[in-house]
């Protein structure tokens, strides 16, 4: 169903991917895994003829790819289509219509389905990722996870007969990772549907997978069964697909104080006091009262859609609340927002303007007339080696690595992470947490966005939980 024989692309004089070679039969449910920046996305393009484009300058390829009997070089993107469907690591990149019904509606009507077929296949893909009540939500209203369901469910509706999928968990919820497993599970064994998972997380896939290819510096360095490629603990490590910390390190259950706005470490920082927002119609936030203390390291924990990132968003000023306030302390009333507060988005390119990765990085201080040195900060982001490339160019993973060291750069008085987990190997992620932490030693304070427990409980010292717009758990970690 996929044939891929000695493929290399170079941009330029860079190798991107080198001599792969790698057969997948119909039916099998394939892993790729890697660190980031070794080509995974890159290849996954490649795969659904999307690179090279037509009008791709500096691109050299060679070697063939053959989808389901067809070779990429010689038809178009819109036949292959019908074929391979392919769910991008950013959804928003391939959501464009008002309504989440629409989305899903759009690739099924494209095919010249009569109106009842196009509304079944709607309906079907919408219950195979559990996202029904979604229907006639507007997709740009919806949170980062929510969005990449839908991504799941307008490829799905294609029904083709290969699937392609980078990243399809990584801003999911428990609920929402349990779903589109089982989704998944049903279209690999009851529709016999051949799927390539790209996964920094492979573990979590490994009861489903029949195979494991792993790539290391744009090659394949392992072929085989899952067990069998990781047998050997240290390249596992090496690649960053092995956690550094204990499988049993997990979050602890946090001690609960009786007043979530009282912090022990000191003076807040930031108080929201009865803060709600909404969206249109439909209310995010419902009267929200926290406080964030000089010098904390804060989990803000919830399933996809709970208001996580609203609030990082009312705290960056970006939108305002509908009712209530929000109080700085008095000491950053007059200091400039960018200096206030550094803010990660969950999709880096919404952040990211500059042609080269040291620009980026020194764009911010630049602007604030700020002197300091910036190797340290670029080392400890892994990105020593790419600060001439253009951010465009790199893997999601080290764009938002990118996007972290400009934020940094600015030493915000609060740093808010909204998922920094999007794109990252074990290895990259434990390095970049372990600098931060080493801030927050320095007096940072931190605010962490996340579904990883295994993070929350290796770095935050306290815990807020949000369910549906709501405060319902809050306090101080026992490890802190």
């Amino acid at each position: 169903m996929i044939r891929v024989d000695h493929l290399s692309l170079h941009y330029g004089s860079q190798p991107i991917l080198q001599e792969i070679s790698f057969h997948v039969s119909r039916g099998e449910l394939v892993l790729l895994g890697g660190p980031s920046g070794c080509g995974k996305t890159t290849l996954a393009l490649c795969l659904a003829g999307l690179i090279p484009g037509h009008d791709e300058t500096g691109v050299r390829f060679s070697g063939q790819i053959r989808i389901a009997g067809l070779d990429t070089r010689q038809h178009p993107v819109a036949r292959l289509s019908r074929r391979v469907g392919l769910v991008f690591q950013n959804p928003s990149a391939q959501l464009f219509h008002a309504t989440v019904a629409e989305e899903v509606a759009f690739g099924p009507k494209n095919l010249g389905l009569t109106p009842e077929e196009v509304q079944q296949r709607v309906r079907w893909a919408l219950s195979a990722t559990g996202i029904e009540a979604l229907a006639q939500r507007s997709v740009r209203h919806l949170s980062g996870g929510e969005q990449q369901r839908v991504a799941i469910a307008a490829v799905l509706a294609m029904k083709p007969d290969v699937l392609i999928l980078d990243e399809p968990t990584a801003d999911l919820d428990s609920r929402g990772i349990g779903q589109v497993r089982q989704a998944l599970d049903y279209l690999h064994h009851e529709l016999t549907l051949t799927i390539l998972l790209i996964e920094h997380r492979v573990g979590r896939w490994l009861p489903w997978a029949d195979r494991l290819l792993l790539m290391d510096a744009g090659r394949i360095v392992a072929d085989a069964r899952p067990a069998d490629a990781l047998a050997d603990r240290k390249r596992c490590t090496a690649l960053g697909l092995c956690s550094p910390h204990p499988a049993g390190d997990q979050r602890r259950d946090p001690l609960l104080p009786p007043d979530p706005v009282r912090d022990p470490r000191g003076e807040f920082l930031v108080r929201l006091e009865s803060v709600s927002a909404n969206y249109g119609k439909g209310n995010v936030l419902h009267d929200i009262t926290l406080a964030l203390a000089e010098g904390s390291f804060t989990a803000l924990v919830g399933d996809n859609g709970a208001g996580k990132s609203t609030i990082a968003r009312l705290l960056a000023g970006t939108i305002r609340p509908s009712s209530g306030r929000i109080r700085w302390h008095r000491s950053l009333r007059r200091t400039p927002v960018g200096r206030r507060i550094g803010l990660l988005f969950q999709n880096p390119l919404h952040q990211l303007v500059c042609d080269r990765v040291i620009d980026e990085v020194s764009f911010g201080p630049r602007n604030y007339c700020m002197n300091g040195r910036l190797e340290p900060l670029l080392v400890a982001a892994g990105l020593a080696g790419l600060m001439e490339r253009r951010p465009q160019t790199l893997s999601v993973g080290q764009q938002q690595r990118t996007a972290l060291a400009a934020t940094l750069a600015l030493l915000p008085r609060l740093l808010i992470l909204d998922e920094p987990t999007l794109g990252q190997d074990w290895l990259h992620l434990s390095r970049l947490m372990d600098y931060l932490r080493d801030l927050h030693r320095q007096g940072q304070t931190i605010l962490l966005i996340t579904h990883d427990d295994r993070l929350v409980g290796q770095y935050a010292e306290r815990l807020i939980r949000l369910e549906n717009g709501r405060i319902t758990e809050h306090g101080m970690m026992l490890h802190a």
